[in-house]
């Protein structure tokens, strides 16, 4: 699989739904005049992913302070978010993305080289997306124990 391309900072964020944790059907387009942190992680209850949405957790209240919301995208599926929800009291919705139209959305899936063999799957990026729709800031490079920082710096 080629690299898909990453949409760029002061472009339009892809529109999208998919369902989250609850079965509910959330839509980008749900949050107009909100901003939406979108950050995409490989799998619930791994290690790093686990201390990324955690730091997300503990800096949302703050996160929310400045008007927005966040969204975790991973292919894992409702029941599977629920227990990772449920495990770390994550106060943000987890989005089912099975057929990775969301990942292909925003370049957040392709090639990976672990430890020399190479491997498909999620890339571990963030898009901060404005009220507008428009891609503000994309963190590609995650620092999963300090993300929720990271983020919250950023606004």
């Amino acid at each position: 699989m080629d690299k898909l391309p990453v949409p760029e900072e002061g472009s339009q964020a892809p529109d999208f739904s998919a369902l989250n944790q609850n079965g509910e059907t959330v839509s980008l387009s749900d949050f107009k005049g909100k901003k939406v942190v979108l950050y995409f992680y490989p799998k619930d209850n791994t290690p790093g992913c686990t201390k990324e949405a955690c730091s997300l957790r503990d800096n949302y209240s703050e996160i929310q302070k400045r008007g927005a919301v966040v969204l975790g995208v991973s292919r894992d599926g409702e029941k599977a978010h629920q227990n990772f929800i449920e495990k770390f009291s994550l106060p943000f919705d987890l989005l089912v993305d099975k057929d990775l139209t969301v990942h292909k959305a925003y370049g957040a899936y392709g090639e990976k080289n672990m430890y020399g063999k190479i491997t498909e799957g999620a890339f571990r990026y963030t898009f901060v997306i404005d009220e507008a729709g428009i891609i503000q800031k994309v963190f590609k490079k995650v620092k999963t124990d300090s993300h929720g920082e990271e983020v919250l710096n950023y606004f």
